[in-house]
């Protein structure tokens, strides 16, 4: 038997590129917004990533944040080992499946009952539809630079104004679809009647933008005097930056939250939460349907329930100092380079900008180029950053502090660069 032949990642991204649109299955991975072409991983171990050439790097996307505890984490490895030997999918309730709602609704505060699904777009797109069917009206609030998964009518952009009518922000969305959708600028209370006002608390889809003080709580207000409900996209926040989210970092409880990444572990897995009265509505007990063949899955709800039994208040605090500890580090390394560095506990942001970023216009000034020769200087120096200026870092509880200090010692190289 002759060893198997095993292609670069030049010549992966050209078969590919014959096969896939772009060569990918996600845009971000094809990493043109830094002017490369992508690397094809062969595995990961811990906070690292391996490469198909055998390259190392320290990694600071996991996976755009489900890894909270690493990669291949001897727990989640052996409880979906475990749960495939047991059959991958049923079709069928289990209790595993209880399991991790009960475990959501322990942790999260808005959370009585919870609707398992597999991604966040599934998990904000059925969200928005209760939210319809509960309050009977059609249009949405959202806010400008916050991505709440492909959704039709949530990708809608903001012209220059702080409100505009949603006009689709990808062909083939129809404008009736959009139409729908009404954008703010972030740090904006929205007027209107709506069905729903939907953000991401801790906003990190334009790089990770923290709220101004006092906003969350009048969102909340205004929704609660106008009818609305109130939506957390907790998708990236979500047992991240605390146990039970931002909601309860900033102890303002939404109507909907909609969770992912860390819920399942590594796996597809999302959900969608809220009181009774609302989740009642939905089928079977009501009458908004919404179903899906994987959804609850035996494998994601393994890798979902082990991880987040590694979140105890010992894991938050271990987050909090090293993200602490790198964000620090970090602003340091960049000496009179022209950096703002935006983080909170388990996300961070280091933005090519003169001024602080406070919303998605302030985003959009920053220097993409001066980002894209940094995250490739960072590569080329065996350090793995998101391949856009406008993604969050995810550090985990995989990472030490050598893999802090090797990414700074990379950081001065690549500033100084």
């Amino acid at each position: 038997m002759g060893s198997a032949v095993h292609l670069s990642s030049a010549e992966l991204y050209e078969r590919a590129l014959k096969l896939l649109p772009g060569g990918v299955n996600s845009p971000v991975r094809a990493m043109r917004a830094i002017g490369r072409d992508p690397i094809f991983i062969a595995r990961g171990e811990s906070a690292e990533l391996v490469d198909v050439e055998g390259n190392r790097y320290v990694d600071w996307v996991m996976s755009w944040g489900p890894l909270i505890a690493g990669h291949a984490h001897p727990d989640v490895v052996a409880a979906v080992t475990a749960a495939a030997e047991a059959g991958t999918s049923f079709g069928a309730p289990t209790e595993a499946e209880v399991q991790l709602a009960a475990e959501v609704v322990e942790r999260v505060p808005s959370a009585s009952m919870v609707r398992l699904v597999s991604s966040g777009t599934e998990a904000s797109m059925s969200a928005l539809r209760l939210a319809r069917a509960a309050t009977g009206r059609d249009k949405i609030a959202k806010f400008a630079g916050a991505y709440h998964g492909h959704v039709d009518g949530l990708l809608a952009e903001a012209g220059s104004g702080l409100a505009t009518q949603g006009i689709p922000a990808s062909p083939g969305v129809t404008a009736a679809q959009a139409k729908d959708t009404v954008v703010f600028g972030w740090g904006t209370v929205p007027e209107g009647e709506f069905a729903a006002i939907v953000c991401e608390p801790y906003p990190a889809n334009m790089g990770l933008v923290l709220p101004p003080d006092g906003f969350l709580a009048a969102l909340r207000e205004r929704a609660t005097q106008s009818g609305a409900l109130l939506v957390f996209d907790e998708v990236i926040s979500g047992f991240r930056v605390s146990r039970g989210g931002a909601q309860e970092r900033e102890g303002v409880t939404p109507d909907l939250s909609i969770l992912g990444k860390v819920i399942g572990g590594g796996l597809p897995a999302a959900a969608y939460a809220g009181p009774p009265e609302l989740m009642q509505r939905i089928a079977p007990a009501g009458d908004v349907y919404q179903a899906g063949t994987l959804s609850g899955n035996p494998l994601a709800t393994a890798a979902g329930l082990a991880t987040l039994r590694l979140l105890d208040e010992g894991a938050y605090e271990r987050l909090e100092r090293l993200t602490a500890a790198l964000a620090d580090g970090l602003r340091e390394a960049a000496a009179d380079t022209p950096v703002q560095v935006c983080h909170t506990t388990g996300l961070l942001t280091v933005f090519f900008s003169e001024e602080p970023v406070r919303d998605y216009e302030d985003a959009k000034r920053c220097d993409t180029e001066a980002y894209a020769a940094f995250c490739r200087a960072m590569l080329d120096r065996g350090v793995y950053l998101p391949p856009s200026q406008f993604e969050a870092w995810f550090p985990s509880l995989a990472h030490t502090d050598a893999h802090v200090e090797r990414t700074l010692e990379a950081a001065r190289e690549a500033f100084a660069a």
